[in-house]
């Protein structure tokens, strides 16, 4: 029987990553992933012959900078894209607006649409860096075990002084004020230029089942921007596809001699006497374990893992009351040229671009949510992934990859199958064609992910990301339940690492780090 000092469930970021933190500790460390390859959410595709697709995360709005310096990870290993051009947003105007990285350039393109908006950027940059800046130590931070806090949980938080003293205890009632804000509240404080309004409160909405007029959304909308270093609507690519993210991870914990196994499915993690002891796989080994952590969702981990049974009430209530709500589909179209964008040139087309009219707009599509219908006029994200990297597709020829918001998981009365699928993808092409009016002729293949497919390709519950809904009510140290904040879990020796945990979604490593940190400080 084999025998490892830890086990990890899953190889996305946060378990790849929190396997190279473990190797590079002196663990001995197993990485169990039952698909045939690695990256989870981070996984790149052929979908068809010659043309490939990052499946569900084109760009990665930040990486924790702690992971990188942790793990040695710098531009040698890893080529991070960062286009000068970070954002493009399209409306029912004939001229988009492009947010740069280039504050001054940003303020240019909004000129264009409201010169009393242009003078307020750099003001806006400054409020939403300030508000950042105590978020950071915060995501970086171990949440208090309520109502049971201890002093140790108390002096955990002391690094939230830091910004304090740089903003003052003004900077403290901002945050508090904006946090629970939606996004129209926040915007009616800074902007009047619909197209602008509307762009911003994309972030607020971002894989998230709420529409802007929902309370917390400016929370969501400043979860994006850590370490953004004042750039709005940031975009960053991975050369080579979103995969090589989590292939430099994979290599970093190789060589710290960790192990990782593929087309390894776990049946269950084993449970004796309320203390993990190890895993069984579907192939019927069992391979034991001091430690097990977790990378999939709380729902996975528990219900499908360990099994209700040993779990007890209360706590089994908890996870009971996580709300997942996937809402999000993905798209990807192969193409027989490059189209053409009224208004943008060629080489300003290695970004994001977001259609988004107006706040209504996206208001009227997560509607749909409440009816279990598939958004007639969805808000759409998309970019040409083969623009980024020519591989992706055979030359001449490129790869359009879109996020669609809204598709509600529960579908009402009807499942998610072919035909709904279909819809799906018409309403996107319909979006797009408002853009790029000959997308339809351009198109030689397509591949549809709704969240049902993202749940059991992924082991999604729900469809959903972020494994859980972002929200006030899911956040810190009730995320994802109260039991279960500080990584560890009620089952002694298991841990989740995973998007489920705080401080949230996203590739950008920071649950790895904090639950690393637990586990190895609890071994002490």
């Amino acid at each position: 029987m084999r025998h490892y000092d830890v086990i990890i469930i899953g190889s996305g970021i946060n378990s790849l990553s929190s396997a190279a933190l473990l190797g590079k500790a002196k663990k001995n460390v197993l990485v169990l992933e039952a698909r045939d390859t690695i990256g989870g959410l981070a996984s790149t595709i052929e979908f068809s012959s010659g043309f490939r697709c990052n499946v569900i995360n084109d760009s990665i709005k930040w990486i924790n900078p702690n992971l990188f310096s942790e793990l040695d990870i710098n531009s040698n290993n890893l080529n991070i894209i960062k286009p000068n051009i970070s954002h493009i947003a399209l409306g029912d105007h004939k001229n988009p607006i492009f947010f740069h990285r280039d504050a001054n350039k940003t303020s240019e393109s909004i000129q264009n649409f409201s010169a009393k908006d242009a003078t307020k950027w750099d003001s806006f940059i400054s409020y939403i860096k300030k508000l950042t800046d105590f978020l950071e130590p915060l995501y970086n931070s171990t949440p208090p075990c309520l109502p049971k806090a201890s002093i140790k949980d108390l002096l955990s938080m002391k690094s939230m002084l830091r910004p304090i003293f740089k903003h003052g205890t003004q900077g403290t009632v901002d945050l508090l004020r904006a946090v629970p804000m939606m996004m129209p509240e926040m915007m009616d404080e800074w902007f009047e230029n619909e197209l602008l309004r509307s762009a911003l409160s994309t972030s607020g909405i971002c894989n998230s089942s709420l529409g802007p007029f929902s309370a917390s959304t400016a929370y969501n909308f400043l979860h994006q921007h850590l370490y953004s270093n004042g750039v709005i609507l940031a975009n960053n690519f991975i050369d080579g596809g979103t995969i090589e993210f989590a292939n430099t991870l994979a290599k970093t914990a190789k060589f710290h001699n960790v192990e990782i196994q593929i087309g390894s499915e776990v049946e269950s993690i084993n449970i004796e006497n309320n203390y993990s002891k190890g895993v069984l796989l579907k192939s019927g080994e069992f391979i034991s374990s001091e430690i097990v952590v977790s990378g999939t969702d709380p729902k996975n981990t528990f219900i499908k893992l360990t099994g209700p049974q040993k779990l007890n009430p209360t706590f089994l209530n908890q996870l009971s009351n996580i709300k997942y709500r996937g809402s999000v589909a993905r798209i990807h179209f192969a193409l027989k040229d490059l189209p053409n964008i009224k208004g943008i040139a060629q080489d300003e087309m290695k970004t994001m671009f977001s259609i988004s009219p107006s706040i209504e707009y996206l208001e009227k599509a997560s509607d749909s949510m409440k009816y279990g219908n598939i958004a007639e006029n969805p808000y759409l994200e998309f970019c040409f992934p083969s623009i980024i990297n020519n591989n992706f597709a055979p030359k001449g020829k490129h790869v359009l990859s879109a996020t669609f918001q809204y598709a509600p998981y529960k579908l009402r009365n009807r499942v998610w199958d072919k035909d709904s699928k279909n819809e799906l993808k018409n309403n996107t092409i319909k979006g797009i064609e408002r853009s790029i009016p000959n997308l339809t002729e351009l198109i030689e293949d397509s591949l549809v992910h709704s969240p049902k497919d993202l749940e059991n390709e992924f082991s999604l519950s729900e469809g959903n990301v972020n494994h859980g809904e972002i929200t006030l009510d899911q956040f810190m140290f009730m995320r994802p339940t109260m039991s279960c904040s500080q990584y560890n879990t009620p089952i002694e020796n298991l841990y989740l690492c995973g998007p489920g945990t705080h401080p949230g979604g996203g590739l950008h490593g920071t649950n790895a780090l904090n639950a690393v940190r637990e586990i190895l400080q609890n071994e002490l």
